[in-house]
């Protein structure tokens, strides 16, 4: 028996054609392995200024506000941040401007230039 297994990206653009053998135990492969080595062959420039962020992210909005949001993803340059509840979402969108000044000065480039805070886990 054959399986095979594409991921399509942007068809006709990036193509990942990933083949795996059902015959022979020794040739299967767990689909996290398959799917771990797509994503981060697709790792965009953004991954590694969202791990710094979060690295620097309690300095940028303080100890409770950090134990409330976490940046979670990167929409261009709109960061996406979960919070815990919907408090903390209307009290963060007062101080948006402030914690888009502090990224881009933490981070030393203009990173973001807008936030939209929605209900998430924190992790």
């Amino acid at each position: 028996m054959f399986l095979q297994i594409v991921l399509i990206d942007n068809p006709g653009v990036n193509c990942i054609n990933l083949n795996a053998m059902t015959d022979n135990k020794k040739n299967f492969e767990h689909i996290g392995n398959i799917l771990n080595r797509f994503l981060l062959s697709y790792r965009n420039e953004f991954y590694d200024d969202l791990q710094n962020l979060n690295i620097y992210w309690k300095t940028i909005v303080g100890d409770m506000t950090a134990k409330n949001s976490k940046p979670v993803a990167f929409k261009g340059k709109t960061l996406l941040v979960h919070v815990t509840g919907s408090s903390w979402t209307h009290n963060l969108q007062f101080m948006k401007k402030d914690i888009i000044a502090k990224i881009n000065s933490t981070i030393k480039k203009e990173l973001v230039n807008d936030i939209k805070f929605t209900i998430g886990p924190i992790l």
